[in-house]
């Protein structure tokens, strides 16, 4: 077995050497489904862009993605389809001229949405699309006012107690559904068909009632400490642009996100911005700048994810035996080093007193850092960090940043400190607490543990260290798994647990660790591999995916490696499950390992299926 697993691993580090750019970065596709296809074209649509190939582009990628029975899915095993996916998809092939409601795409698609609740039952952005586009009414109110964003950070709720990725999308829908904004074109469809009556046209109207009551007391209150109510009204429709205006990347778009960058621009619509205004202009060419190629088709990225694929893969190489002084680690570790954030962010707002020092994940972010990209950037610096006084000053910033980021509960977050206050879930908002708040994770926290007692072999006496050993062993699930926000899902949160306590010297035959171990070994599938479910992330519990993908099985092999004292009989049942699928190509290695959304969108990140058995192999090698 020996040999074979040198000659895996010897394919796959010249699968990725051959595949690094120019820059030094590796730029795998960001893949999250058909939302921001369709969002594409609805968008040039709507500002009348005639970018017609483009639109084919798109339209030809969407039309692959139809299942038999009209529907779309975001992920291989969903029942049937995703209405909501079904209603994008619809409305864009409707938008884009290319598809007729006579054509059959489109009416098996509409049978679809009819029999499954027509629009009414679609998600909250989606309707917000609409609304804005002219195709479904606001309602009356919101679950948030805009006078919300004036709440200074010393109050009980305020825009801040949010987290980065509910503020990015929420502010330029606080500003449009202000204003009640929406925009036809003479190509805008007739979507009438995909409503089962009229009158469920604003149907949210009713979900979002009950949140009446919340506007009238924060109102008053923040009209007595500030001024006149229309005078405030201005003030807080001010603010928001602004915010939105002085969070811009040099590419033009907001954040660098897609879902934010489209709003925004419909915001700024709304406050009398014209459609060729230079700074819409420079939003939607930053957003084109997202294409890629995934099979000859193409594709609209969420983002980039340039950062984070060079950092994975540059330390993957490394434990696989590429020497430092090699031209693709210093190539690789040159981009990390430029792309290392000197700016204050949001993230100072919680955070205050510590130099900015940590990575972002696009290598368009300049202010926006979080804790994975950071420590995983900081793995691949090590071995410059140590005589080279350059890549020492990031490494040194970075620990600092990376420490200070702690929440006080112990745990570690993504993007900001002790974002989770408990007063937000009373929001009638899909995606709850995953998308309002950004609390402590056991992925986030495994991880960065993991990195600690690896890579910097803190003394685990640290108080910090045990704060957050404590945080995990607290937050293990009843059956010895752990859950993991920004992946799929039980699998990969009990691998960056596992992983972390063994690096902070946690014995293997500790009780928890012991459960955790026992639980991997209990969903094993026949094949030797491992598989999960996007179900999982959507029920909250786990459920297998019937079939084993390379990734799962490099996460649960390489928890197991780092847990076990020798190798055990699954564990070298899984390393064979990887050899024998070293050239497997079908839905499994396409299907979603990552989570943006729980239950909204999901990640297949292409650079997964290459790196995470590279580096479970490597480790194994290197152990056993």
């Amino acid at each position: 077995m020996k040999e074979k697993i040198d000659v895996e691993i010897n394919r796959l580090v010249d699968r990725l050497t051959k595949e690094q750019e120019h820059d030094g970065s590796w730029a795998y596709p960001f893949e999250t489904g058909i939302s921001t296809d369709c969002y594409m074209i609805i968008l040039l649509r709507t500002l009348e862009m005639d970018d017609e190939d483009l639109i084919d582009a798109l339209v030809s990628r969407i039309l692959r993605k139809q299942g038999k029975n009209g529907a779309w899915k975001i992920f291989h095993d969903e029942v049937e389809g995703n209405l909501t996916a079904t209603v994008e998809a619809c409305y864009a092939l409707l938008y884009s001229g290319r598809r007729k409601e006579e054509d059959r795409e489109i009416r098996l698609a509409t049978k679809f949405i009819q029999r499954h609740g027509g629009l009414k039952e679609i998600n909250m952005f989606a309707k917000v699309m609409l609304a804005l586009t002219g195709q479904y009414k606001w309602p009356r109110y919101l679950p948030v006012p805009v006078k919300f964003i004036l709440f200074p950070v010393s109050f009980p709720l305020n825009l801040f107690d949010l987290s980065l990725y509910a503020r990015s999308n929420l502010v330029p829908i606080l500003i449009t559904a202000d204003y009640k904004f929406s925009r036809k074109t003479k190509r805008s469809p007739d979507l009438s068909d995909l409503f089962l009556q009229r009158e469920d046209d604003g149907d949210w109207e009713t979900e979002l009632n009950d949140w009446r009551s919340f506007q009238t007391p924060f109102g008053r209150e923040i009209s007595s400490l500030i001024g006149k109510p229309e005078q405030l009204h201005e003030l807080a429709l001010q603010r928001a642009e602004e915010y939105m205006l002085n969070r811009r990347e040099s590419d033009g778009t907001f954040y660098s996100y897609f879902s934010a960058t489209f709003l925004m621009i419909f915001a700024l619509m709304a406050r009398g911005y014209s459609k060729k205004d230079p700074i819409i202009i420079k939003a939607v060419e930053g957003l084109k700048a997202f294409q890629t190629s995934i099979g000859k088709q193409t594709h609209m990225q969420y983002t980039t994810a340039n950062v984070w694929n060079t950092a994975l893969i540059s330390h993957a190489l490394q434990k696989a035996g590429v020497s430092p002084s090699a031209t693709v680690i210093k190539k690789a570790n040159q981009y990390l080093l430029g792309r290392q954030q000197m700016k204050y962010g949001d993230w100072s707002i919680h955070n205050q007193d510590v130099t900015p020092g940590g990575w972002g994940f696009s290598h368009i972010n300049t202010f926006n850092p979080d804790l994975d990209d950071t420590t995983a950037a900081l793995r691949s610096i090590r071995s410059f960090a140590r005589h080279t006084p350059v890549y020492r000053q990031a490494w040194d910033r970075g620990i600092q940043w990376a420490v200070s980021m702690q929440n006080d509960d112990g745990g570690w977050p993504a993007f900001e400190k002790n974002v989770d206050n408990t007063l937000l879930s009373w929001l009638p908002i899909e995606g709850g607490g995953s998308m309002l708040l950004d609390p402590s994770t056991a992925d986030l926290t495994g991880r960065t543990l993991e990195f600690f007692g690896n890579d910097t072999h803190t003394d685990t006496y640290q108080p910090f260290i045990k704060r957050g050993m404590k945080w995990l062993l607290q937050n293990q699930e009843k059956d010895g798994s752990w859950y993991g926000r920004w992946g799929i899902c039980y699998i990969y949160g009990t691998w960056s647990a596992i992983t972390g306590l063994a690096a902070v010297k946690t014995r293997s035959n500790h009780p928890q660790m012991q459960k955790a171990i026992q639980w991997l070994y209990a969903i094993q599938n026949q094949d030797g591999g491992w598989g999960e479910s996007c179900k999982s992330d959507i029920e909250k519990k786990y459920v297998p995916l019937k079939e084993s993908t390379r990734t799962h099985t490099a996460w649960a092999l390489d928890a197991l490696i780092a847990a076990e004292g020798k190798a055990t009989p699954e564990i070298k049942r899984g390393i064979a499950y990887l050899l024998e699928t070293a050239e497997k190509v079908d839905w499994t290695t396409a299907y979603p390992k990552g989570q943006g959304l729980p239950g909204g969108f999901y990640i297949h990140y292409h650079s997964y299926e290459y790196l995470f058995p590279l580096l479970a192999l490597a480790n194994y090698r290197e152990k056993f």
